[in-house]
């Protein structure tokens, strides 16, 4: 499966622009759809790499993509039964400042807690233990009060890596590659970097010359930002994203870490965070997935789970539109070549319900009760699907019923009405 080849010059084209303007020593960037990584490009080159070319296989550090993977390990000790999401972090890391706040509030960034740790800038100093670091955390740093809004926090998700390494007995990297890199084959994804690996650069505002970034093992802070991967690998985790397997997470589950859960007033869910997730709006459309920087180094992945594509960036310089490019892959291609509608075929005979189809009324107000994909669909002023729970007895799967019943109620051998969530539709206005 491949794109048109006037989808994939205007993607080129908004690669080579992003490289140009922002004078980034290098981009790679890639697009999934359908499960496949469709079309890949690269603009710029490296310095003093022996001739080595940015490309697919070539890794760049992701930068705070890494949190996602630790949101993962997360979500999967709840799964398993090892931990609740409202639970205290006090609960795993006993003593710990910061105890009080849930497991939620550092997935979702809404606990107030500072953004960084204190002490050396930990993204540009080697990496310090544990203890080390937690040793200086304080709650009089905290940044606001829980469950005011979203304030992102390196230093949480630091706290995140530590609590699933405790309860698994493993080192959160040991945890990272047996549980999430080896199922999706992701096998470009390293702590350290790989060759052909990259060289993270600062560019000079004034001079355009390069610097070279430093790239420590961030250590304690590594579950917030340590990793490096590819184009390749990446568009292996989007195709996760979009259709994930239940070897390493639930469709469920995602889409618990796909609604939003915490924002900032200024950007509302316009950009929104969930669980490990990044959410941007694109009205009707959402897209997840989440950015990330180190010192010489930007990225960015994101899906539209709906309709099934994903873009990935990767670049190597400290400052530029490099993380944002993704979003505009996505936008192109949906533009270009938009997902068609499924085709209509014949619906087949319902297991139950058939003497449910048709006109109804809540007071005076008509709704409709119809069969799409074999499910039932009431529409109109009141909006849902119903699946069946048992005889007479349905339960919302979405919309303002999601998770109510819906109850057949007889007269003798005649449907009366239909107790909604105690909303009332007969087959004629108030029932007359």
């Amino acid at each position: 499966m491949t794109l048109r080849s006037d989808t994939a010059a205007t993607l080129y084209a908004e690669v080579a622009a992003a490289q140009s303007e922002w004078k980034l020593p290098s981009i790679s960037a890639g697009v999934v759809r359908d499960g496949e990584l469709v079309w890949t490009g690269s603009r710029g080159r490296f310095a003093d790499a022996g001739g080595l070319e940015p490309g697919p296989d070539v890794q760049y550090r992701i930068g705070s993509i890494t949190k996602t993977l630790t949101a993962v390990l997360i979500m999967q000790c709840r799964d398993d039964g090892l931990l609740a999401l409202n639970d205290a972090v006090g609960k795993h890391l006993p003593g710990i400042a910061f105890g009080d706040l849930t497991l939620r509030h550092l997935l979702s960034h809404s606990g107030g807690m500072n953004a960084e740790p204190e002490g050396d800038w930990w993204e540009r100093n080697p990496g310090v233990s544990f203890d080390t670091l937690t040793a200086t955390m304080d709650e009089s740093q905290a940044a606001g009060r829980p469950d005011r809004r979203y304030h992102y926090s390196n230093l949480g998700y630091a706290l995140l890596g530590e609590i699933a390494s405790r309860l698994r007995g493993a080192s959160w990297m040991e945890l990272v590659t047996e549980r999430i890199l080896n199922p999706l084959e992701m096998r470009r994804t390293s702590y350290f970097p790989l060759a052909p690996a990259a060289q993270g650069f600062s560019v000079h505002p004034f001079s355009g010359r390069l610097s070279e970034e430093p790239a420590h093992d961030a250590g304690a802070m590594a579950p917030a930002g340590q990793l490096w991967s590819t184009i390749e690998d990446l568009a292996r985790y989007a195709e996760f994203w979009i259709d994930p397997g239940y070897e390493v997470l639930s469709r469920d589950t995602i889409e618990e870490m796909a609604s939003p859960t915490a924002s900032d007033p200024r950007e509302g869910l316009a950009a929104s965070y969930g669980l490990g997730l990044r959410l941007h709006a694109d009205d009707p459309n959402l897209f997840i997935g989440h950015t990330g920087s180190m010192p010489g180094f930007m990225a960015g992945l994101f899906v539209d789970r709906v309709r099934r594509i994903g873009a990935v960036t990767l670049g190597n310089g400290t400052f530029g539109r490099c993380a944002s490019v993704p979003l505009d892959l996505l936008r192109i291609v949906a533009s270009y070549e938009p997902v068609l509608p499924a085709e209509w075929i014949p619906e087949p005979e319902l297991s139950q319900g058939e003497e449910l189809l048709g006109h109804w009324y809540w007071g005076n107000t008509p709704v409709t009760m119809s069969v799409t994909a074999g499910i039932l669909q009431l529409s109109g002023a009141l909006t849902s699907r119903f699946s069946p729970l048992g005889p007479d007895l349905y339960r919302g799967r979405d919309g303002y019923f999601a998770g109510e019943k819906l109850r057949v109620v007889r007269d003798g051998d005649t449907v009366s009405h239909l107790n909604l969530a105690t909303f009332v539709l007969t087959r004629t206005p108030y029932g007359a």
